[in-house]
C-alpha cells in the first residue's frame, strides 16, 4: 500500500469540513483539515449566527415597541454585537485550536488537487504538495449574484458582506424571496428601515407550503414590508446618493432606495479545485455523488454546499457523517434525503418537512390533512402568538405521516418533532396516544394528531357502541376535514 502524509484529508472547514474532521480524527484517523479562510464557514460568519442574532435584536425592538416604549435603534451597536456573537461562536465551537486537540492538523490555504491523491496548498507563500489515501471536500458555497445589467456600477449588497455594514439604510431594496430575503427584510424592518422585497416568482419560500407562506407575508405586509411579485428587473442605475431598480419594459424606476440586497441564492464553490486533475466529476451545479457521498473516484468523497444538495447546514452536517462514516469507518451509511426540514426564521417561522400538499397531489399520493391552529394551543395564547396553524400529511386509515409543514412561534422546533415521527414510522396514533407537557408548543404537535381520531368517530360506530352498552348520549356528526377538536 502506498505511504501517503495524511489518510484523509478535508477540503474545506464549515459546517461539513468541521463535522468530517472531528469524527474522523476522534477515531484514531490521520487527519488534515484546511481552509482557505477562518474555520467556521457560512454559518458562523455569513448565515445562521449573524442572521439569527440580528432578528433577535429586531424582535426584541418589535416587542418594546409593541408594549408602547419608544425604542431608538443604535444600529453600529447592533451591528458591532452580531459580529461579536460570530467571534464567540467560533471560539467556542471553531477555533482551529479545539480541532487540533481531537488530533487533527489544521492548514489555512488554498488546496487544489495534482493527480487524484495529492493536492497543492497555496500558504503563508509557498506551495505545499500534500498527499492523501482519502479526500472528503466541503469547500461550500457562495452567493449566486444575478446578471443584471448595470449592477456592476452600483454597490450591492449579499450574505457575504451584509453584516459588514456600519450605517443601517433608509430603504433597503431586497431581491429574492426565499428563506435569506423574508428574514432580512423583517428584521431590518423591524429595526426601522423601509424594506421593498421583489422577486421574479409569484409568492415568497416558493419550496414551502403556499398557505403557509401567504400567513407569514400577511403578517410582513401588516409590519410594513412591501413585497412586489412576478418581477423581472431590466436593470438597476445610480440615483443620486441611492439606487433604482427598473422592471422590464418600465421607463420610470419600479423602486428607488439606498441599498440593495441581493438574495437570489447561492452556488457550489467548485472552481480552482483541480477537480478535473483529480478524476472528479463535477457540473455547475456541484459536485457529483451518490447515496454515500462518494463522488466518480472511489477514495474522494464530497459533502454539502459543494455537492449543490439543499444549502442547509443541517443538511451539510449529516451529509458529513455519511461521507465519514463510508470513506475512514468502511461503514455502510445512506443519505436520508427524505427527511430533510428546513425553517426561515421569521415571526411567524415557517417550517416545512418533506413534501407539500402540491408536491403529494403531483405525484398523486392519496392522504388527508389534518390542521391545528395556534389559536388553539394554549401556550401561543398566553404569549400572544396566535398566529399560524401547524398542518400534517398523513394517509387516511394508518396515520403514516407523509409530509409536516408549521407557520407560527417555536415552528422550527416542532417540526424537529415530526421529523423523529417520520424517521422513526411513528405514526399519528402514537403522537396522539403520547403524554406531552401541558401548556406547550409540543401539546400543539400533538393536538394535531390528535384529529385523526376525531375523523375515525363515524355516528354509525358509536350508534353500534350504543347499542351494545346502552348508552344514551348524543350522535356525533359525521367526519368533517374541517372540524377542529
Amino acid at each position: 500500500m502506498p505511504r501517503y502524509d495524511y489518510d484523509l484529508a478535508v477540503l474545506g472547514g464549515g459546517a461539513a469540513g468541521l463535522t468530517a474532521a472531528g469524527i474522523a480524527a476522534n477515531a484514531g484517523v490521520k487527519t488534515l483539515l484546511v481552509e482557505r479562510h477562518r474555520l467556521g464557514g457560512d454559518c458562523t460568519w455569513t448565515g445562521c449566527v449573524p442572521s439569527k442574532t440580528l432578528l433577535h435584536h429586531a424582535e426584541r425592538v418589535h416587542t418594546a415597541r409593541g408594549l408602547g416604549a419608544d425604542v431608538a435603534v443604535d444600529f453600529p451597536a447592533v451591528m458591532a454585537h452580531v459580529r461579536a456573537l460570530r467571534e464567540a461562536v467560533y471560539d467556542e465551537a471553531d477555533a482551529p485550536e479545539i480541532y487540533e486537540g481531537f488530533g487533527a492538523d489544521v492548514l489555512h490555504g488554498a488546496a487544489r488537487f495534482t493527480d487524484p491523491h495529492t493536492v497543492a496548498v497555496e500558504t503563508g507563500g509557498e506551495t505545499r504538495s500534500i498527499t492523501a489515501r482519502r479526500f472528503i471536500l466541503c469547500t461550500g458555497g457562495r452567493p449566486a449574484v444575478p446578471s443584471i445589467p448595470g449592477l456592476d456600477d452600483v454597490s450591492h449588497l449579499t450574505s457575504d458582506t451584509l453584516f459588514e455594514i456600519e450605517q443601517q439604510p433608509r430603504h433597503l431594496v431586497i431581491v429574492g424571496a426565499g428563506p435569506i430575503g423574508m428574514e432580512m427584510a423583517q428584521a431590518f424592518c423591524r429595526l426601522g428601515s423601509g424594506v421593498t422585497v421583489l422577486d421574479r416568482g409569484d409568492r415568497p419560500l416558493g419550496r414551502d407550503d403556499a398557505e403557509h407562506a401567504a400567513i407569514l407575508l400577511e403578517a410582513l405586509r401588516a409590519e410594513g414590508v412591501r413585497f412586489l411579485p412576478n418581477i423581472s428587473i431590466q436593470r438597476v442605475a445610480q440615483a443620486g446618493s441611492g439606487l433604482a431598480v427598473f422592471a422590464e419594459r418600465e421607463a420610470e424606476p419600479l423602486v428607488e432606495g439606498d441599498a440593495l440586497l441581493l438574495a437570489t441564492g447561492r452556488r457550489p464553490n467548485v472552481e480552482g479545485l483541480g477537480l478535473d486533475a483529480a478524476g472528479v466529476a463535477w457540473t455547475e451545479r456541484g459536485i457529483t455523488v451518490n447515496e454515500r457521498c462518494r463522488t466518480s473516484q472511489k477514495h474522494i468523497f464530497a459533502a454539502g454546499d459543494c455537492t449543490g444538495e439543499y444549502q442547509l447546514t443541517h443538511l451539510s452536517e449529516h451529509m458529513a457523517k455519511v461521507a465519514t462514516t463510508n470513506a475512514v469507518l468502511r461503514l455502510p451509511m445512506t443519505l436520508d434525503r427524505g427527511h430533510v426540514p428546513w425553517v426561515t426564521y421569521t415571526s411567524p417561522e415557517v417550517a416545512q418537512l418533506g413534501p407539500t400538499e402540491a408536491d403529494l397531489r403531483e405525484q398523486g399520493e392519496r392522504f388527508e390533512v389534518y390542521r391545528f391552529p395556534y389559536t388553539k394551543v394554549d401556550r401561543a395564547v398566553t404569549d400572544g402568538a396566535t398566529t399560524g396553524q401547524i398542518k400534517v400529511l398523513a394517509t387516511k386509515w394508518r396515520g403514516t405521516i407523509l409530509g409536516a409543514s408549521v407557520v407560527g412561534a417555536r415552528g422550527g422546533e416542532l417540526i424537529g418533532l415530526f421529523g423523529v415521527a417520520m424517521r422513526n414510522g411513528v405514526r399519528l396514533r402514537e403522537i396522539a396516544d403520547t403524554i406531552l407537557p401541558y401548556p406547550t408548543y409540543a401539546l400543539g404537535a400533538r393536538r394535531a394528531a390528535d384529529q385523526w381520531y376525531v375523523r375515525k368517530q363515524y355516528p354509525q360506530a358509536v350508534a353500534l357502541l350504543q347499542k351494545v352498552f346502552g348508552y344514551r348520549g348524543t350522535l356525533p356528526p359525521a367526519p368533517d376535514p374541517d372540524r377542529i377538536l
